[in-house]
């Protein structure tokens, strides 16, 4: 038998969930409410942050997944999330993931590194969304530190670097979404930043009374309430996301002593610390044979989920 690779997951303790009062269920044209919204849902978001879960980096890790989805679309192209898993966990090791899997490489280490930039993440994260130059953005660094130190409430001070980044960089907008999740990070004091904003500056928050007209852009009227009602909607999903990601990592945590296969622990580990496995998993402990048997196993206990589709190259996760 193996040892469990971590704690159990608490018998109580429900998960916190967005009320149906706190979601947008039309056009908000009020700041007041806009801002009330945004309050109710950062406070049941911010509840499951800090009660820390085993499965709490698969949970971010999706949400990154979402994120770049998103972000890829604003960049013009069309990769989906099963391409963006392809192009990242199906590369050589240290290969490139390519264009599209730089941008969710962003993501994927926005929710993995504590909150706040220096020169170095800047830099990389420059990088990685297809950015040319980058010395005039260094000013974002204390910018990024000082909002999160403000009075300002955190969805403003979200809203106020997305506005700077962009009139230093019209073409940064993304790097201005990136940065906003980790203003949030920095003034709600989480661990580690959560995806979210980015998610949303497609939906409905950001269009002029909710409907099918022109985006409202960082820095025009309405962006900050925008803001506002994205966070409320990212928050909800997010919470949806973890009640979703809850029951699979219990049943996976079920199995752990019916597994025998020799390195089986790091595997779990892996599958509660990320979106996606490969089944071609190769450690110290565990050849690609053995992996491939473990995954069947698991995948007929229901402790998995085969995420491709396919009969080959294979991906597997909560």
């Amino acid at each position: 038998m193996i040892p469990t690779p971590h704690r159990a997951l608490p018998a109580l303790a429900p998960l916190p969930s967005v009320p149906g009062w706190a979601r947008p269920r039309g056009p908000v044209t009020s700041d007041v409410e806009a801002a009330f919204l945004a309050g109710a849902a950062l406070n049941s978001l911010d509840n499951l942050v800090r009660n820390v879960r085993p499965w709490a980096g698969a949970w971010r890790q999706r949400l990154a997944l979402r994120c770049a989805a998103t972000a890829v679309s604003m960049a013009g192209r069309t990769e989906d999330e099963a391409a963006l898993r392809d192009a990242w966990y199906l590369r050589p090791t240290n290969g490139d993931p390519g264009p599209a899997g730089r941008i969710f490489e962003a993501w994927k280490q926005l929710a993995d590194r504590s909150p706040g930039i220096d020169a170095a993440s800047l830099k990389s994260t420059v990088g990685w969304l297809g950015l040319h130059g980058g010395d005039e953005l260094e000013p974002l660094i204390e910018r990024v530190a000082a909002l999160g130190r403000s009075s300002e409430p955190a969805p403003i001070a979200a809203a106020a670097i997305v506005i700077e980044v962009m009139a230093i960089r019209p073409d940064a907008e993304l790097l201005g979404w990136w940065l906003a999740d980790q203003v949030m990070a920095l003034k709600l004091r989480w661990p580690l930043p959560v995806p979210l904003l980015v998610s949303q500056a497609r939906s409905s928050a950001f269009r002029e009374e909710g409907g099918r007209s022109r985006r409202i852009r960082p820095g025009e009227e309405g962006f900050e309430r925008g803001v506002c009602v994205a966070l409320a909607q990212a928050a909800a999903e997010a919470c949806r996301l973890a009640a979703e990601i809850a029951p699979r990592a219990a049943r996976l945590e079920a199995t752990v002593p019916k597994l025998r296969a020799k390195g089986a622990g790091e595997a779990i580990q892996r599958l509660l610390d990320d979106d996606a496995v490969p089944g071609t998993l190769h450690t110290a402990q565990l050849t690609r044979w053995g992996s491939r048997r473990l995954f069947e196993r698991l995948l007929a206990l229901d402790a998995v989920r085969e995420l491709s589709g396919r009969s080959a190259f294979k991906l597997y996760g909560l």
